[in-house]
């Protein structure tokens, strides 16, 4: 339970910073992912506790990645295309499907179909937080919203308060890096129409 306790509070902390796009995010998702590594592993929650190790080393990546600023980040927020979602969207459901069936055939995990699907879709979600991807945001949504649905059932409650918490925080982050892209296309603009 304390464990837990520390885990969430330090993965609150990683997107709370997030939102605000400082590059301190990275240092709380490293050790909230060490935390939850042990977690899940415990709980039989597989590849999520397989997930924790993937997020430690995109949380090292994303400190690189994000600038050499030790609090603000110096990486513009982009955006993807349909077809990018869609292809996105069509690749998790085809390895979610695969990998669900692997867990379910060869392990005991706990409702494998649902862990893989989630923890698919959050190794893209991630990986785009890490190169700033707009959408991330909208990902985030509803990979947090059906993992409160996975943590009940293992009675993890805690970490079901925190993906509440994550899908709420998920939406603020949305509007935030929105408001923050269309200010630095208005900056980006006014750049280009300034004459030498």
């Amino acid at each position: 339970m304390v464990l837990e306790l520390v885990a969430v509070l330090l993965a609150l902390a990683y997107v709370l910073l997030a939102i605000t796009e400082s590059r301190l995010c990275w240092p709380a998702a490293l050790l909230s992912s060490g935390l939850y590594t042990v977690i899940f592993w415990q709980s039989e929650l597989l590849m999520e506790s397989a997930l924790q190790v993937f997020y430690a080393v995109m949380a090292i990546y994303g400190w690189i990645h994000w600038g050499a600023n030790d609090t603000q980040s110096t990486l513009l927020i982009t955006r993807w295309s349909y077809r990018q979602h869609l292809i996105a969207v069509a690749l998790i459901g085809i390895i979610s499907t695969v990998a669900g069936a692997l867990l379910n055939h060869y392990t005991s995990a706990a409702l494998p179909f649902l862990d893989s699907l989630t923890t698919v879709a959050a190794l893209l979600a991630t990986w785009m937080v890490t190169q700033k991807i707009l959408e991330n945001w909208v990902y985030w949504i509803v990979i947090d919203a059906v993992s409160i649905y996975l943590y009940l059932s293992r009675d993890l409650q805690l970490t079901a308060a925190l993906f509440l918490g994550y899908t709420v925080l998920a939406w603020a982050g949305w509007r935030t890096w929105r408001q923050h892209f269309e200010q630095q296309a208005i900056t980006i603009a006014q750049a280009n129409h300034v004459c030498p």
